[in-house]
């Protein structure tokens, strides 16, 4: 398999330092053989950790035989659990078979029966059955399938006298055991369809057609809504919401291969979105080059926290991530502990830097108190409305501050706005969580 495209770095603590802390693929390689595939949350992180923790055995052998080093940054877990297989299929290195502890590769094996059933196996051999793979690594398969399932519904059993132990938890309805048993031969080939229709989503999703699975989705809850089937749309709704969750945002595993620039493109295009969506309202709106994220987190108005995470060029930037520990006398309000944190934060803009754009976690409230002490600064300045996903941008009318809200559209913009939003939430609950530890050991 020739990747002529990705960039080869020379394998030494000054260039691993350089990675990003970001998603995605690596590849060590002795001159041009590749020697192992794997991924990572944390590219940086786990490069150096090959430098920096002895290592013993067959990786100390592999560690001693590794010139270069690539990298490929995707976007989701299923990305890179897709573009790992295919990168192991492809270059067959050698140390990926010696460092696993399983002896053979994984498939996702579909059968073909009546009622198709979806389980691992450690062989592609049984004709007429679907398989996908083979995957390195049976931990991650095993997890991708957890989330799928309860995405859409699914058995792992023959057709038995009795619904299984996952019927009653959700994960296997309708059970094949159950519609078996309906008399009604229209009402058991309804709910038969039902289950096959599961499976036909779950065969697309691990085909890469996960765009064609969600507009399929879309188009049925919007007919449920037009036919007043309001529960069925609900149910939809709920399996499209899981799906954009698991797989946000989506880019086919081999467009990592064609560009190993893509992310930087992707990110450009996200900034490039959010611009023109806040263009209209915010006037001073320039490049996006900085953006950050606020949040406050507390419990019932004990051991207040607020978090500023940052992106640069659309990307996190951990070591311009800030804690704040919130001193005000109302540590239950979320508007004065807003206002105490943009007060403490103009005060660095001459050692810290001054953002592009300020995200605040919350609505209007929350807008307010931070626009009470930054409006002067001239810095842009919106809210993200969790619930609805609406954007909150202050305006002055008249002398008077109003509100503008605007609904962000699934794509680009929503994806960097939801990006800094949960990342902040992540910062702002960790240090609220270890405060509360700290009060308890005492």
């Amino acid at each position: 398999m020739n990747i002529p495209s990705v960039k080869k770095e020379d394998f030494n603590k000054s260039n691993l330092k350089e990675v990003p802390e970001y998603p995605g693929i690596y590849l060590f390689w002795s001159v041009n053989t590749a020697l192992y595939v794997g991924k990572s949350k944390n590219l940086r992180s786990r490069l150096l950790s090959y430098t920096q923790v002895p290592t013993t055995g067959k990786t100390e052998q592999m560690v001693s035989l590794i010139d270069n080093f690539s990298i490929i940054k995707v976007q989701s877990e299923l990305e890179a659990l897709l573009l790992e297989a295919r990168l192991v299929r492809g270059l067959q290195p050698k140390y990926n078979s010696q460092l696993k502890d399983d002896k053979h590769p994984l498939y996702i094996q579909i059968t073909k029966e009546k009622y198709p059933r979806v389980i691992t196996s450690r062989s592609a051999n049984v004709i007429g059955d679907y398989f996908y793979g083979p995957f390195p690594s049976s931990t991650n398969v095993k997890k991708v399938l957890k989330m799928l399932r309860k995405i859409f519904p699914y058995a792992t059993h023959k057709v038995g006298k009795r619904a299984c132990l996952y019927n009653q938890i959700g994960l296997c309805v309708p059970c094949p055991s159950e519609i078996e048993k309906i008399e009604d031969p229209a009402l058991r080939r309804e709910f038969g369809d039902k289950y096959r229709k599961n499976i036909k989503l779950i065969k697309m999703v691990l085909s890469t057609q996960i765009q064609s699975v969600r507009k399929k989705l879309v188009y049925e809850m919007e007919k449920c809504a037009k036919e007043e089937k309001f529960e069925e749309a609900k149910d939809i709704k709920s399996q499209i919401d899981s799906l954009d969750y698991i797989t946000q945002p989506i880019t086919p595993s081999n467009e990592y291969l064609k560009n190993p620039n893509l992310t930087q493109d992707l990110r450009a295009k996200e900034l490039d979105a959010l611009t023109k969506l806040l263009s209209p309202y915010l006037r001073n709106l320039g490049l996006l080059n900085r953006i950050e994220c606020f949040d406050v987190a507390h419990l019932a108005g004990t051991n207040p926290t607020a978090s500023m995470v940052t992106l640069i060029n659309g990307e996190p930037e951990k070591s311009l991530y800030r804690h704040f520990k919130i001193i005000s006398k109302k540590r239950g309000d979320d508007i004065a502990s807003m206002k105490e944190v943009a007060g403490r934060r103009i005060k660095h803009f001459s050692d810290w830097g001054i953002p592009d754009l300020i995200i605040v976690d919350g609505g209007k409230p929350q807008v307010s108190g931070f626009w009470g002490e930054l409006h002067s600064h001239k810095v842009p300045l919106v809210g993200l409305a969790k619930r609805f996903e609406i954007l909150v941008v202050p305006q002055i009318v008249r002398g008077i501050l109003k509100f503008k809200e605007v609904k962000v559209p699934k794509g680009p913009a929503l994806f960097v706005l939801q990006r800094a939003r949960d990342e902040a939430h992540r910062f702002a609950r960790r240090l609220h969580h270890k405060l509360i530890q700290k009060e308890l050991l005492k």
